[in-house]
């Protein structure tokens, strides 16, 4: 790559996660000097990529010029999987979604047609968008189990049908013809928080996915932190219990077995059936897990007792995982993230509670546990970041 179009990504990245910037700002950033900056600013105006958004506050003198980036110029393809379903999303660098979020069912378990119906879905979403192949920057696609994003494979979620002779990188970057990045969900959800939620301040932060799993992003010393493979945050396989349930990792008494939005959907249908009362109707549940999911989300937010403790019992539990890791790295916050969030402020009492009676008390007042504000995007948004962070990578 010439070292032209290197500065003009490293600035791209800058003002994408800063949204405005002056050039003094972004030369400061960029470790380059002004003069440079300052003419790949004007080239970036030139091509339409950058436009001027006003002045930064200024001490004294001429105010400098903000830029920020043209919402037309240039976009994204955002991908967010989870074991069951898949969101896309055409989205510009002010991560505004064009067009909306477009939902697929697709599982992933023993489903070795998932790779080809990923490019179709891929391949579809790019042609309905009606944007030129040459604007997009590329694909990221978020998606559960152990991720080798260097290899661009996905161990626990191989997704090929075994004719394939590329990785599910090569192959699905084949079809699309655009460049694609993937990663495990939570470690994109964390990547989200760090770079435009609630750990945005926080060099120590870890993210809580609550999904269909409990995944676990960690920002260690402000930067994602992978671990020596890839695959560290398999938060849900901590044995917590003696419960003799199986999780999907084949072990039994993982912390999965009873956090879950799975398990948050089962204990519903079981306690509905044992008589609970609550406002969930007759057709409780309707067979779709998404639906179901939010049902009991809503009912608990409008108030009804029942669904209010099974999500204090979730969280409860959640909480007894969280007190490991506050003891084991001393985080600065818990952010509760991913599709569970939409359940707000409901998770913070009982985690908690779990916190008060687990936890050292001189650690655990020092962590503060916030729900998300990106809510059921930030993967979306993750998905996205990772792109921009390959794009400015040499």
């Amino acid at each position: 790559m010439k070292k032209d179009e290197q500065y003009k990504r490293l600035i791209l990245r800058e003002i994408y996660y800063a949204n405005t910037l002056s050039a003094t700002e972004l030369s400061e950033r960029i470790g380059k000097s002004l003069p440079l900056t300052i003419r790949t600013v004007n080239h970036l105006v030139k091509e339409n990529i950058l436009e001027p958004s006003g002045y930064a506050p200024s001490s004294g003198g001429r105010r400098p010029i903000t830029y920020t980036i043209n919402k037309k110029a240039l976009y994204i393809l955002s991908v967010s999987m989870d074991q069951l379903v898949t969101r896309i999303s055409m989205m510009d660098l002010t991560n505004s979604h064009v067009g909306g979020i477009v939902k697929h069912e697709l599982p992933l378990k023993n489903n070795p047609a998932a790779l080809k119906t990923l490019a179709a879905i891929l391949v579809d979403a790019i042609e309905k968008s009606g944007i030129n192949r040459s604007r997009i920057l590329g694909i990221g696609i978020g998606m559960p189990g152990f991720i080798d994003g260097i290899r661009g494979e996905n161990y626990s979620f191989p997704m090929q049908d075994g004719t394939e002779q590329q990785s599910i990188v090569e192959y699905l970057s084949a079809a699309a013809g655009l460049p694609v990045h993937i990663d495990n969900d939570s470690s994109l959800i964390a990547l989200a928080e760090y770079r435009f939620g609630n750990a945005r301040k926080a060099a120590n932060s870890m993210v809580v996915n609550i999904g269909w799993g409990v995944g676990l992003g960690m920002i260690l010393n402000g930067s994602l932190f992978r671990g020596n493979n890839g695959f560290a945050g398999e938060f849900s396989h901590i044995p917590l219990f003696n419960n003799n349930k199986l999780c999907s990792c084949g072990k039994s008494g993982c912390l999965e077995t009873e956090t879950s939005l799975l398990v948050l959907i089962d204990k519903a249908v079981k306690g509905l059936a044992d008589g609970k009362i609550s406002s969930l109707q007759d057709n409780f549940p309707t067979g779709e897990i998404e639906k179901d999911c939010e049902i009991i989300m809503d009912a608990a937010a409008r108030g009804d007792k029942f669904c209010i403790e099974l999500i204090r019992e979730i969280g409860y539990h959640i909480g007894r995982g969280v007190a490991i890791l506050i003891h084991l790295l001393n985080p600065r916050s818990i952010v509760l993230s991913g599709r569970g969030s939409l359940a707000g402020r409901l998770w913070l009492a009982p985690v908690q509670m779990a916190l008060n009676e687990h936890c050292i008390p001189r650690l655990a007042t020092q962590t503060a546990v916030e729900v998300s504000e990106l809510g059921y995007d930030a993967e979306l948004l993750g998905s996205a970041a990772l792109v921009m962070e390959n794009y400015a990578t040499p």
